[in-house]
């Protein structure tokens, strides 16, 4: 999406939760006029205007449909009707010319198939709900299914798991448009976290904790995060937890999906995006106020959680748009 097409166009469809088109309605759709930022215009759109039944018996209805859906900056699939029936020819077409002029495409859970039947995720790493990832390994192999992330950014095609990491996926998307501080704005509004650490195993069938431990281990993060600066070790995060480090450690992966050092280090390049897009201190200084022991250090980390440098991040922040390399995954111990 370029810096001046704000549009977004959310496809409606037969049979859906309105859950996943409420959350893009939430995100880009609310005026924000306390942001004072050109904010997102959305459109909500359907293979058929006209009435469009969802769960509970209730119809949405709209006037627009997928000569709009193309048009639009950024399109977003929320899901698809049936996973096992491929999209309609028309859809399939509307897809690829949005993408053929160069829009932003976004899938929130089962979506996911929909851009996989136009073709636009051949070649390329996708992911959906863990429960449809073998289905959507098989019904097109030539797609990289990653079944753990919340969500994978690909420059021009975004995909993310089921339901609530579309939240995810929307306020990072926000933070690509705005940078961290419009980003955080919104997460708080919407009372979430800005990013979520863990990828989708961590929510695989498991049964639900009702281990204390959990919230000394949530308590031991709030701390870190207040003491990012400050050289932390797993012995002093386990102290915080009240914790033997082997307790530690255990209750850790099961609460994170991921290593303490690992979300340390992801917390700590997060928490450095905000200094590169509103100061002018140096690279090191910014290391240094963020908890890396050396700018080498945190330059290497930076780069394998952003795909790019420090300064080239900065640059391309203060020039609008954050450069972005690779796909990036967003899972346990990445950006």
């Amino acid at each position: 999406m370029t810096s001046v097409d704000r549009t977004v166009a959310v496809l409606a469809y037969p049979g859906m939760s309105v859950f996943e088109t409420g959350i893009v309605t939430e995100v880009f759709g609310l005026p924000r006029p306390e942001l004072e930022v050109d904010w997102y215009r959305l459109t909500v759109c359907a293979e058929r205007p006209g009435p469009v039944p969802v769960v509970g018996g209730a119809a949405l209805h709209t006037p627009y449909g997928l000569e709009t859906l193309a048009a639009a900056g950024t399109v977003i699939l929320p899901g698809v009707p049936d996973v096992t029936v491929d999209p309609s020819p028309e859809l399939v077409a509307a897809l690829r010319r949005a993408h053929g002029r160069g829009a932003r495409l976004m899938s929130i859970c089962s979506g996911a198939f929909a851009l996989a039947g136009a073709g636009l995720l051949d070649g390329r790493r996708a992911t959906t709900h863990w429960r449809y990832a073998d289905a959507l390994a098989r019904r097109h192999p030539a797609v990289t299914v990653d079944p753990d992330v919340l969500y994978l950014d690909d420059g021009d095609i975004l995909t993310s798991a089921g339901s609530a990491a579309g939240l995810d996926l929307c306020v990072h998307v926000v933070r690509r448009d705005f940078g961290a501080a419009v980003a955080n704005a919104v997460a708080r509004r919407l009372v979430i976290p800005p990013h979520r650490d863990g990828g989708q195993a961590q929510f695989i069938e498991a049964p639900v904790s009702v281990d204390p431990d959990d919230d000394r281990i949530a308590a031991s993060l709030a701390w870190a995060v207040r003491h990012l600066a400050e050289p932390l070790t797993v012995a002093a995060l386990a102290r915080q937890a009240h914790l033997s480090t082997r307790s530690y450690l255990r209750h850790f992966a099961r609460a994170t999906g991921t290593s303490p050092i690992r979300w340390l280090i992801d917390q700590r390049v997060r928490a450095s995006l905000a200094l590169l897009e509103t100061t002018d201190a140096p690279v090191a200084g910014i290391a240094a106020a963020v908890g890396f022991d050396s700018p080498v250090t945190y330059r290497h980390h930076f780069g394998r959680a952003m795909r790019t440098s420090p300064s080239a991040y900065r640059r391309a922040f203060r020039a609008g748009t954050t450069e972005v390399g690779p796909t990036r995954a967003f899972r346990a111990g990445t950006a």
